[in-house]
């Protein structure tokens, strides 16, 4: 199996931001179900492929946006840390910051 994308901008939103689905449309819970979790899913049963998260043309990602969808695939999805550190790749050339984050959420979740 091939590595997986997920442009943010384009297949998401360009300014993603809050943390339920109750806070509006493009939120962290909303990404965390509708694309990281499904496709997580399918990688548990491969070996070697990758979940690419593109964050080119993303012109803000909130904190609660990251923090819910990234901190939230360990917290109530029980994705393992080594897992998610193995499979994501986090690409954001143009906000370096926004890696660290996702990063440190993981890690503290």
């Amino acid at each position: 199996m091939s590595d997986m994308i997920i442009n943010i901008a384009t297949d998401f939103y360009p300014r993603p931001a809050g943390r339920f689905s109750s806070d509006g449309e493009y939120t962290g819970q909303t990404f965390r179900e509708n694309f990281l979790k499904p496709k997580l899913k399918v990688l548990q049963s491969s070996v070697g492929s990758h979940l690419v998260i593109d964050f080119t043309g993303v012109t803000m990602a909130g904190s609660s946006f990251l923090e819910e969808a990234f901190g939230g695939l360990v917290r109530n999805d029980q994705f393992s840390k080594d897992f998610l550190k193995k499979v994501l790749i986090i690409k954001s050339p143009r906000r370096p910051i926004i890696k660290e984050r996702i990063e440190t959420y993981i890690e503290e979740a």
